[in-house]
């Protein structure tokens, strides 16, 4: 067996099970069982596989970092089929992990939720659309949701994120299965103890969709620089694209919505429609205001010293999801990916050693039995 201080050899009996009738035939070696043994390695060589595979950013650059850190020969294929074996328990201890109670009533409760495109291998991607000029995709998009916590604001009234707050829930999965795995998150962290509630997203439907069915009591925000970046377009498809007076509205809508009257946008813009502009274009700018009228009250949103943007979740779609799986040349399949974002969840939300603590071996329990 491979350990964390070398190769140890071990002698074990084999038990082996005829099958009768329909049952199969097994084997199994109980001692392996005991000693906690992961395909041969140790559940400490596991853990330090799993983590250095899902952490550092390939497979092979972490077995040199194993070889370098703690002396250890490991293949980076041997480091894959690991975090492959374990990604599904690990992300399964994450999700029925016990709830956590705060120390003291939380201010103010945060969930926020985005999505980022993963490259995929050509099976992945079979039949899926995309924005690929031929119509097919290189991606598939996983969904990164965030919770974390706000109890102060600093001398200006800005709030302050809690330190160490924020935990993450990653799933490939459709946003109709995704939200109830932020739901619980938010629940399991103390959702419904908190004094306020808001959800930060942006502009995407599915989002939306989920606020409505999971989080219908929190106050909704759209990003404020996500709300901004339609008032470019909108103004150069009105006023030419780079005109003084397309760069001079849109300065002037983003003061309207700073000051919760997204209401006065909507209304110079269909007053400035004219035959010359895209009218389909426009109407899909306004519809998105229209749209997200009522998450758009940054004025009283600032009033009650809530963040305005979602960058947070943004940050961890580049730090969770891009740093290890979006990097040149990556190409995953569905599991491998989400395996090795299970893990890293894991770690980022300071729950991968509980998973391991929990491994343990039989042995302790077989002496206490002797």
């Amino acid at each position: 067996m491979e350990t964390v201080l070398g190769t140890v050899p071990l002698h074990r009996a084999y038990f082996y099970q005829t099958g009768s009738g329909e049952e199969e035939s097994h084997g199994r070696f109980p001692l392996d069982e005991a000693l906690g043994l992961i395909n041969g390695y140790s559940p400490t060589m596991a853990k330090l596989m799993c983590r250095a595979g899902a952490m550092a950013s390939g497979y092979e650059a972490a077995s040199a970092d194993l070889k370098a850190y703690a002396g250890l020969e490991v293949e980076g294929r041997q480091i894959q089929r690991m975090v492959n074996l374990k990604g599904t328990e690990i992300q399964a201890h994450a999700r029925q992990s016990a709830p956590v109670e705060p120390v003291k009533p939380v201010e103010i409760f945060y969930a926020a939720i985005d999505g980022t495109g993963v490259p995929m291998v050509a099976e992945e991607l079979e039949d899926r659309p995309g924005k690929q000029e031929n119509g097919a995709s290189k991606t598939r998009e996983v969904k990164l949701g965030c919770v974390f916590t706000q109890q102060t604001s600093d001398d200006e009234g800005r709030p302050l994120r809690e330190p160490d707050s924020t935990t993450y829930v990653s799933s490939f999965a459709p946003a109709k299965d995704f939200g109830p795995i932020i739901r619980a998150e938010a629940l399991r962290r103390g959702m419904a103890l908190a004094m306020g509630v808001v959800l930060l997203g942006d502009g995407a439907h599915w989002i939306w969709e989920i606020a409505r069915t999971g989080f219908s009591f929190a106050v909704q925000s759209v990003d404020f620089y996500h709300a901004c970046e339609p008032l470019t377009s909108l103004a150069d498809t009105l006023f030419g694209k780079g005109t003084e007076r397309a760069k001079d509205y849109r300065y002037r809508w983003q003061g309207y919505l700073e000051v919760d009257q997204v209401s006065a946008v909507i209304a110079e813009a269909k007053e400035w429609l004219n035959p010359s502009a895209d009218p389909k274009e426009v109407l899909k700018e306004i519809g998105y205001f229209e749209h997200n009228k009522s998450r758009m009250l940054y004025g009283r949103f600032r009033e009650q010293g809530f963040f305005l943007g979602s960058g947070v979740v943004e940050a961890g779609c580049k730090t969770v999801v891009g740093r290890r799986v979006k990097e040149s040349g990556m190409f995953w399949s569905l599991g491998g990916a989400e395996n090795v974002l299970a893990i890293r969840c894991a770690v980022m939300n300071r729950d991968f050693d509980g998973f391991w603590a929990q491994q343990g071996t039989l042995l302790p329990k077989l002496r206490k039995a002797a």
